[in-house]
C-alpha cells in the first residue's frame, strides 16, 4: 500500500498536479514512519517539501526540508561509524599479527647472527627492513582497496534503485492512461506493457536489495514476478504458480530475457488456458548444466493451443526474439495443456 501511494503521488507530483499529490506522500511517510522504513523516507520527505513549496506553504516545506537533512545526515553517520570501526579492527589485526611475525623472525636471527660476520647481519637486517616495508605499503594497498570497492557497491546499489523508481513511475503512467481508455483491446495491450514494465524493474529491485550485484537469484524472481501477473489479472485466488526448482544465479543480460519470455507465457495462459474462471496450475523449472547451457520449462493444465492462438502475435514475436537473443530453441508439447521447453546455449551466446 506504502508503494502504490509513494508512486502515485511521485506520479502526480512529476505531472505537475500537486494538490493531487499531497495526500499520497503525507500517507506514504505515515506508513514508513510507523513500519520504521527508514530506507525511502529521506526521497519522500524531500518530495513532500518540494510539494508545500509549489502550494506556497514555505513554512511546512521548510520543516520538510528539515526533516529530510536530519534523517539523511543520520544514515550518513551510521554507515560511517560502522565502516570506520570495521576498517580500524581490520588494522588493528593485521598489524598486530605484523609485529608478531616479525618479532619471530628477529628471534630466529638472533640465533643466526652468532655465526655470521657483522657485513651479512647487516645484510639481513636491511632485507628483513625492506621486507616489511613492502608488506606495509601492500596491506595499506589492500585497505584502500575494499574502501574503493565498498564506494562502487554502493553507487551500483544506487543506480540500480533509481532504474527501478523511473521504471515504477513508467508503470504508474501507463496505469493512468489505461483508466482513461474505453476499448478493450487497448486497455489489455497498456496492460502487457505495464506487465512488460515490472518484469525488468523487479530484476533492478533484486539487484539493489540483494548481496550481489552482479547476478539474479532466479527462483525467488520468478516467483515475485508470478504474483505481480497474476495480481494484475486477479486471478491468485483460481491459478497457482509452482517453481519447480534450486536456487540459481545468473547475470542480469540473462535474467532481463528469462523474465519477459515467462511474463509473456504466463500472460498468454492466464488469457486464454483457463476460460470462463477455471482454476489452474503453472509449473516453472529452470536448471543450468556442467557445460553452462541452461534449460527452461514452462507448463500449464490448461485447454491447450487452440486458446493461445487468439492472441495478437506480438507476445510470441517477443518470445522467438529473446530466445535467439539467449542462442537458444524452443518446442512446444499438447499435453494435458501446455508445455514449452526452452534450451539457451550461453557459451555461444558469450563467444565461448
Amino acid at each position: 500500500m506504502a508503494a502504490a501511494n509513494a508512486n502515485l503521488g511521485e506520479t502526480n507530483l512529476l505531472i505537475g498536479n500537486f494538490a493531487e499529490a499531497l495526500p499520497y506522500q503525507l500517507a506514504t511517510i505515515k506508513m514508513q514512519e510507523e513500519d520504521g522504513d527508514i530506507s525511502n523516507l529521506v526521497e519522500n520527505y524531500n518530495h513532500t517539501a518540494t510539494i508545500y513549496g509549489k502550494l506556497g506553504n514555505y513554512e511546512l516545506a521548510w520543516d520538510y526540508e528539515k526533516r529530510a537533512r536530519a534523517l539523511h545526515d543520520s544514515l550518513l553517520s551510521e554507515k560511517s561509524d560502522v565502516a570506520l570501526s570495521e576498517l580500524r579492527t581490520r588494522y588493528e589485526t593485521e598489524k598486530n599479527e605484523g609485529i608478531i611475525e616479525s618479532q619471530m623472525l628477529q628471534l630466529n636471527q638472533r640465533n643466526k647472527v652468532q655465526w655470521l660476520t657483522a657485513g651479512v647481519a647487516f645484510l639481513l637486517a636491511g632485507f628483513l627492513f625492506f621486507l616489511y616495508r613492502l608488506y606495509r605499503i601492500r596491506t595499506k594497498n589492500n585497505i584502500l582497496l575494499k574502501v574503493k570497492n565498498a564506494e562502487n557497491e554502493l553507487l551500483l546499489k544506487e543506480i540500480h534503485h533509481r532504474v527501478k523508481n523511473n521504471l515504477e513511475v513508467v508503470s504508474s503512467l501507463l496505469e493512468l492512461q489505461s483508466a482513461q481508455i474505453d476499448d478493450k483491446g487497448i486497455k489489455d495491450a497498456m496492460q502487457e506493457g505495464q506487465n512488460r514494465v515490472q518484469s525488468i524493474g523487479i530484476v533492478h529491485q533484486k539487484l539493489y536489495m540483494g548481496k550481489n550485484l552482479g547476478a539474479i537469484e532466479m527462483k525467488d524472481y520468478f516467483l515475485n514476478l508470478s504474483e505481480s501477473i497474476l495480481d494484475s489479472f486477479g486471478a491468485d485466488d483460481r491459478v497457482t504458480v509452482e517453481c519447480v526448482m534450486e536456487q540459481l544465479d545468473v547475470d542480469i543480460d540473462t535474467a532481463v530475457p528469462l523474465g519477459l519470455i515467462v511474463n509473456e507465457l504466463l500472460t498468454n495462459t492466464l488469457k486464454y488456458g483457463f476460460p470462463d474462471g477455471r482454476k489452474g496450475h503453472v509449473r516453472i523449472h529452470l536448471e543450468k548444466d556442467m557445460e553452462g547451457s541452461l534449460y527452461m520449462e514452462v507448463a500449464d493444465n490448461g485447454i491447450g493451443k487452440s486458446e493461445i492462438t487468439k492472441g495478437t502475435g506480438f507476445g510470441s514475436q517477443l518470445i522467438s526474439l529473446l530466445t535467439r537473443q539467449l542462442s537458444g530453441s524452443m518446442r512446444e508439447e499438447i499435453v494435458n495443456g501446455t508445455k514449452v521447453f526452452f534450451q539457451f546455449n550461453l557459451k555461444k551466446q558469450y563467444g565461448g
